[in-house]
This record gives C-alpha cells, sequence and structure tokens, in this order.
C-alpha cells in the first residue's frame, strides 16, 4: 500500500464509522491500527491465501466496516469475552478488538499457520488480550476450557445455520449470544434452523441488518440467545453434522 492508498483506507474506516453512529470507537489508535492490519493483511496474501479481495478499498469496506457492524447489536466493553470460530484472516475478531480494546478475544481456527500469522499482527499492533486455539470446532467445542466459557461467539463462515449453531453454541454461556454473519436473503435458512437452535439451548433473538456505509451492500447479523446449556452429545463430528444437519 503506497501513502495515497493508506490515506484512502483510513478516511474510509473514519467516515463508515461515523455512518455506523460509532465515531466515538474511531479514535486515531483505532484507525491506525486496522489500516495497519490491512497492509499486513495485502502483504501476507501474496504468500499465504488469506482474503480474495486485494483492493485496499474493498478491504476496509468488505472487510473492515462489514465487521465493524457488530458493535450496534453487541454489548462488547466491560471485558467481555468472544471466541471467534473458524477466524481465518482474523475476521470478525480482530477488527472488533481494535474496536474495542477491553474485549478478550479467542481466534479458533484449524489451520496453525493462520494463527501463527494472526498473533505476529498483534504483535506488530501491540494489540493484547488475543489467545489463539489451533483445533477443529466441534472438538473444541468438547474441551470443558471452552465449553460454555464465552459471552460471545462469532461466525463469518458459509455454512448453513444449524451447522453453524451446532458449532458455536456449545462455546456460549447461558446468557450469552451467538453474532452470525449472514446475509439477507437468510430468511428460510434462518426459520430453518430454529428447532436445531432451540435443541442446542438457543433461540433467535432477533435479525439485524444493516448496510456498510458507503456502500449499497447491506449483509445481517442473526442474534441468537442462548438459554439453556447445550446437551452433552454436542457438537458431533463434522461428517454427522453434514450428513444429518439438527
Amino acid at each position: 500500500m503506497d501513502i495515497q492508498e493508506i490515506r484512502a483506507v483510513s478516511d474510509i474506516l473514519r467516515r463508515g464509522m461515523e455512518g455506523y453512529g460509532l465515531a466515538e470507537r474511531a479514535d486515531p489508535y483505532a484507525i491506525q491500527n486496522m489500516n495497519g492490519y490491512c497492509q499486513m493483511l495485502l502483504d501476507k496474501n501474496r504468500e499465504m491465501n488469506l482474503t480474495a479481495i486485494t483492493d485496499p478499498v474493498d478491504v476496509a469496506n468488505l472487510h473492515m466496516l462489514d465487521c465493524a457492524a457488530l458493535l450496534n447489536c453487541a454489548e462488547l466493553d466491560g471485558g467481555k469475552t468472544l471466541i471467534d470460530v473458524g477466524t481465518g484472516a482474523g475476521f470478525p475478531g480482530m477488527v472488533l478488538k481494535m474496536l474495542v480494546p477491553s474485549l478478550e478475544l479467542t481466534l479458533l481456527d484449524s489451520l496453525n499457520k493462520r494463527l501463527d500469522w494472526l498473533m505476529e499482527v498483534c504483535g506488530e499492533l501491540s494489540v493484547q488480550g488475543v489467545r489463539t486455539v489451533h483445533g477443529r470446532a466441534e472438538e473444541a467445542g468438547l474441551d470443558p476450557a471452552l465449553r460454555e466459557q464465552f459471552d460471545f461467539a462469532t461466525a463469518r463462515a458459509v455454512a448453513d445455520l444449524r451447522v453453524l449453531s451446532e458449532l458455536c453454541l456449545p462455546f456460549v454461556k447461558v446468557g450469552g449470544r451467538f453474532l452470525a454473519m449472514k446475509s439477507t436473503g437468510s430468511d428460510e435458512e434462518i426459520e430453518g434452523a430454529r428447532a436445531a437452535i432451540q435443541t442446542l439451548g438457543g433461540r433467535v433473538e432477533r435479525c439485524f441488518d444493516y448496510t456498510i456505509p458507503g456502500t449499497d451492500v447491506i449483509h445481517r447479523v442473526v442474534v441468537v440467545e442462548k438459554t439453556a446449556p447445550t446437551p452433552a452429545k454436542y457438537p458431533r463430528r463434522w461428517a454427522k453434522m453434514q450428513k444429518a444437519p439438527l
């Protein structure tokens, strides 16, 4: 990224946060960190497949600001704990952490080299309060050290909501929330997942639709409240989940 691109990304992030009504989050340190994250992402993407989006402006809009929208449907301050399931390149967890420094963030991914890179990003940008867990979600969700230990779980995957809920709800403590990032065309998927979510100890609390500022892109966050402990037999093995979704 050249100087012009760095300035453009900063301007997009600042205006976008204002567009969300979150201008107080867009302090110079947060903007600087997200800009640095963008630069490191695009640099690393030349040798590791982290994102199909390679234009800095698009990264700012379609990754950074897309993730920042979650701050309008969840209260993450006050030392809350969040696990980002299948974090990949760190979305949405890393963006949320940069905007809410008090958030205690756990990044879960099955590919260790992605987690190693994310810790490099944290070191380079002096981001503290982040830990990584290398493993598959369906196995990590059975670990007593992780099971029902988090105020929030997030997922930005394309998997069906029934499967995502089985992977993510076991991590959430009763009273917490699972935040699933989805498209606005997910009405039928959500309806089809209600019974599965109830089986897993949750309920669909609401859907939060938002437009990414400065774009015509509309996305959705499905907010699932954890109302009861997840039965011990969940999550099942991945093959079982795929073959016979709840």
